[in-house]
């Protein structure tokens, strides 16, 4: 059997759920962001994923790149969001990493891509953007457009 820990104090719980959302934000929030100037999304994945599909308005900036390329690529004065595959691919991690050295206000987008898609967002691909498509019933609402969290 596993002792059970008791929970931090209130205190503690306070600086450790704001210091994870200074760093972290998820699909929907992200989603509701675009198209204003508060945010740059950044796929840091490979050429071959970004082809496969991405955020529409998302730049594409492998990780390798960042360091090279970022000052061109970032509008002064925005919170740059990286996102990679998914919860299993720490590649947004590193990205933000790379950015945050850099000096970039940096969080990452927790879910990435595969969530992006579980929720039925559009996504860009080669051939033209996939506008909004039924969302995964195991990981989105389907009576809402967001979880109202």
């Amino acid at each position: 059997m596993i002792d059970f820990l008791p929970a931090a104090s209130s205190e503690e719980a306070v600086r450790h759920f704001a210091a994870r959302l200074s760093f972290e934000t998820d699909v929907s929030d992200v989603a509701d962001d675009l198209g204003g100037d508060a945010i740059v999304v950044v796929d840091a994945r490979g050429t071959r994923s970004w082809k496969q599909g991405h955020i529409p308005g998302a730049l594409h900036l492998p990780t390798p790149e960042i360091a090279a390329r970022a000052a061109s690529r970032i509008p002064d004065g925005r919170t740059v969001v990286v996102y990679c595959w998914g919860p299993a691919c720490n590649g947004a991690t590193r990205a933000a990493l790379e950015f945050a050295k850099l000096g970039y206000p940096v969080k990452e987008m927790i879910g990435g891509f595969e969530y992006w898609a579980r929720e039925g967002l559009p996504v860009d691909t080669v051939p033209g953007t996939v506008t909004r498509r039924s969302p995964d019933p195991l990981t989105a609402p389907i009576s809402a457009v967001s979880c109202d969290c």
